[in-house]
């Protein structure tokens, strides 16, 4: 870190700036920690759980700063380091918040992919220091916590490995609103755990709208009943974009209070400035939970402020009762955290109501602006967001959430990247090499939206690559995992024992998870360093005390840098809890001028160039080897977009002009055909 830095604050770091380790308010620990939620649904079970829930008069509140506040303001990079310090704060002070949403989402991924940590350890460490809230996950149905498709047997194995784990809400969605997506993950926490199952209905549209009848109040009313019919505890509305007005949260949650008989939790993002106002408006029709973030994560793309919510509440018939001072406290804390984590601030300065016309999840908005810059598109924002839109409309109008939100993404920087507008797009004679989501999606990989796709683009992109579409739900038809077989390679593949955690973070993703085990062989547990020091290293003359486990303090002081040597080395002069320490590190700025590749001639037809900067994730065919048109090559992938590229005609291969792990940018030269 101190030689070479990281890449994703490369560029972004403000030397100038000082940054303290937050301080941790203070906690009683002489006095017992009080019972809260999830005592209660111990106690109960969760049938019996709910009727108490909907009994309640106070509006109960969920906590989501641990997991979508930040996933939608800071690319979802704050670190279990961050979480845990807290974490005794929220079970002595909060404890009648109804849940902390902290696990699932993007987090899976991002914990180990970007900040190198075990996903399950974070639940694990939450678990044990907070024993009286209910722990809360979102959970993608048939994709888990990913953006493919599962066997059901891995994500029934899932979610009864997540419920033993100590997770308590399993928030279950279909990112195209198709129950029958939800069947397996929803049996399972019916039956393999005594957690309770947390069915949702993602809002898109404007149900009050007269011209947008796609969405309309009768849909989300015949979905939730049917959810209920398929088990579910809880109903959740899950506005991810917070497209729910507040007349139109009043009149959905109304709506449903009068055909369901389970509680209903209001999911919504505050980036049109108004969400607050939708709270306020379901909690008048009802509503018995809702979500908010702590105000200093909370806001445009977050949740809506949970402590000014909780004071609008008070002295009202659904006065929250939670603690004022114990809010503020909290949220001083999140305040000083967030600075830590200032290069993946996008400069949100205000709410818009732009959200309206471009539809895009909060959670997806700054990962999205994420994946722009890697792209070089960054200057392009507004192109992005008119094409988000654009592409919206060219599927057909959809439910926009993960795993379909982040193909629409997929889409929209395709098309900026290669200038294309939707006439193009819909131009057959146009050879265009289209993200592999977008063409797994047309394909039905995850499934077929109310009305269909639209079949004259599912045409055409299906027969860019050369496939046809699914027919059925594309994970029942998935071979069954032999789970017992991949543990027994995992094993072999890491040279020791592997558990539960390892297989589930293996099937749900190979190759992050295998490079993360490899950061790990190389560098140990950095999870344990303070978050200043994990991303911008440490300044000379600077110590910092990193607690391995209780009672295990290393006290490291960094000293100097050395001249590089002959071989491209730097030594890193230390001092470890006293003692003089040394160490030599490559310095990656000495590797000399980077072979640059050329590019490909667009007037020559032997040519075959990127369509997208990133980097070679896969090679099929090799030199001398015969394709056919639309024959796949190779895969480009950039922040989770893979693109595939095919061959624009019958010809042979007569080069490969790149590597696995070679990094291009558009128009490189990848191969060339005879």
């Amino acid at each position: 870190m101190i030689v070479n830095g990281r890449p994703d604050v490369k560029g972004k770091i403000d030397p100038k700036r000082e940054l303290a380790l937050p301080a941790v308010p203070a906690v009683d620990h002489t006095k017992p920690i009080p019972p809260g939620t999830r005592t209660k649904l111990l106690e109960m079970g969760p049938e019996k759980f709910c009727q108490w829930v909907l009994k309640q008069k106070p509006l109960l509140i969920t906590d989501t700063t641990m997991r979508d506040a930040h996933q939608s303001l800071l690319a979802t990079r704050v670190r279990t380091y961050d979480m845990v310090k807290i974490a005794d704060f929220y079970a002595h002070r909060l404890s009648g918040l109804f849940s902390l949403e902290c696990w699932g989402g993007a987090t899976f991924d991002t914990a180990m992919r970007f900040l190198q940590e075990d996903p399950y350890e974070r639940l694990a460490q939450l678990r044990a220091r907070i024993p009286n809230i209910l722990l809360q996950m979102l959970f993608r149905g048939s994709n888990a916590v990913g953006y493919t498709n599962y066997p059901d047997n891995v994500v029934r194995e899932f979610v009864k490995h997540a419920g033993a784990a100590g997770m308590d809400v399993f928030r279950i969605f279909d990112s195209l609103n198709i129950p029958e997506n939800m069947v397996v993950a929803m049996e399972a926490v019916r039956e393999e755990t005594n957690s309770l199952c947390e069915a949702a209905i993602c809002y898109t549209g404007d149900i009050l709208n007269p011209n947008r009848t796609k969405y309309s109040l009768k849909y989300y009313v015949d979905l939730a009943k049917q959810l209920v019919k398929m088990g579910a505890h809880i109903l959740a509305i899950k506005d991810m974009a917070g497209l729910c007005k507040p007349y139109a949260a009043h009149a959905l949650v109304k709506a449903l209070k009068n055909e369901i008989d389970i509680p209903i939790h209001f999911h919504t993002h505050d980036t049109s400035g108004i969400n607050a106002g939708s709270i306020l408006r379901a909690a008048d029709a009802g509503v018995d939970i809702a979500d908010a973030a702590i105000s200093s994560l909370s806001g445009t793309t977050s949740q809506p402020n949970l402590n000014s919510i909780v004071a609008a509440l008070q002295h009202t018939a659904r006065d929250t009762r939670l603690d004022d001072d114990a809010l503020d406290d909290v949220a001083i804390y999140w305040e000083q955290v967030r600075q830590l984590y200032y290069p993946f601030e996008e400069d949100i300065k205000s709410p818009t109501a732009e959200v309206y016309h471009h539809e895009m999840p909060g959670g997806q908005y700054t990962n999205l602006k994420q994946q722009a810059k890697a792209l070089h598109l960054a200057d392009r924002w507004k192109e992005i967001a008119a094409a988000y839109a654009e592409v919206n409309q060219l599927f057909g109008d959809i439910v926009k959430v993960t795993p379909s939100s982040k193909v629409v993404g997929d889409m929209a920087l395709f098309m900026v990247t290669n200038n294309l507008t939707a006439a193009d797009v819909l131009d057959p004679s146009k050879k265009l090499s289209f993200p592999k989501s977008v063409v797994e999606m047309m394909q039905g990989a995850i499934g077929v939206p109310q009305g269909g796709w639209p079949k004259v683009l599912q045409k055409i992109i299906l027969d860019s690559a050369g496939v046809k579409p699914y027919k059925g739900r594309l994970s029942a038809q998935l071979p069954k995992a032999d789970l017992k077989k991949v543990r027994r390679e995992l094993s072999e593949k890491l040279h020791r024992e592997v558990n539960d955690n390892d297989v589930m973070a293996y099937l749900m993703y190979p190759q992050v998870y295998t490079e993360f085990q490899e950061h790990l062989r190389q560098y140990s547990d950095t999870s344990v360093l303070p978050t200043p020091t994990f991303f911008y290293g440490m300044q000379t003359g600077e110590e910092v005390n990193v607690e391995l486990e209780p009672g295990k303090t290393l006290v490291v002081r960094f000293l100097t840098v050395g001249e590089p040597h002959e071989d491209g080395t730097r030594t890193v002069f230390f001092e470890l809890n006293g003692q003089p320490r040394e160490v030599r590190v490559v310095d990656r700025s000495l590797e000399g001028n980077l072979h640059k590749q050329p590019k490909a001639d667009p007037d020559n037809a032997k040519h075959v160039g990127a369509p997208m900067p990133g980097k070679i994730s896969t090679i099929t065919v090799k030199p001398g080897q015969p394709v056919k048109e639309g024959e796949k090559l190779l895969s480009i992938e950039a922040m989770k977009m893979e693109t595939a590229v095919y061959a624009p005609r019958n010809a042979k291969v007569a080069s490969i002009e790149v590597k696995l792990g070679t990094t291009v940018t558009a128009g490189d030269l990848l191969v060339i055909l005879e």
